[in-house]
């Protein structure tokens, strides 16, 4: 074996280390997700199964979470309808052409405390020269709907 194989091979084993389980199953998930959009036939058979796959994904979620992950779901698709619900890396998310703009992980995809409502970089929340672009959540008041309503709007706007 030479050198370079013998580097490739023990910073693979390294990194592989690193990897929690969970997140080694967020990785399958995700490569599950890509084979899956590969195979879709049109636009609407894309956008339904992929509407299918994110509401079944909740419903696979633990109480408290499922309960928020819906209202989430709900939130979203009032405030900004053009964001296409898919899962990423085993999570609701919604895209706009094709790029995450937001996501909801809940609290038990990675043994976590709380659950996280996250943006990306695609989304349009710059304020200055820093915001938040995560969001810890135990429970959704009223106030905190209309907080990620106004969020998911300007998101997108």
């Amino acid at each position: 074996m030479t050198k370079a194989q013998q580097s490739t091979k023990k910073t693979t084993a390294t990194a592989s280390e690193e990897w929690t389980a969970e997140e080694r199953a967020a990785m399958k998930e995700r490569a599950k997700e890509v084979k899956a959009a590969a195979r879709a036939g049109s636009r609407a058979e894309k956008a339904a199964q992929d509407e299918a796959a994110v509401v079944a994904k909740i419903a696979e979620m633990q109480d408290s979470d499922r309960e928020m992950a819906e209202r989430i779901h709900a939130i979203v698709k009032e405030n900004a309808p053009q964001l296409a619900p898919k899962l990423w890396y085993g999570m609701p998310a919604y895209a706009l052409d094709g790029k995450v703009v937001c996501f909801f992980q809940s609290a038990q995809k990675f043994n976590a405390r709380y659950a996280t409502l996250g943006f990306n970089d695609t989304a349009r929340l710059d304020e200055g020269t820093m915001w938040p672009t995560g969001f810890a959540l135990t429970r959704l008041t009223a106030a905190d709907e209309a907080r990620i309503g106004e969020l998911v709007a300007k998101s997108v706007n």
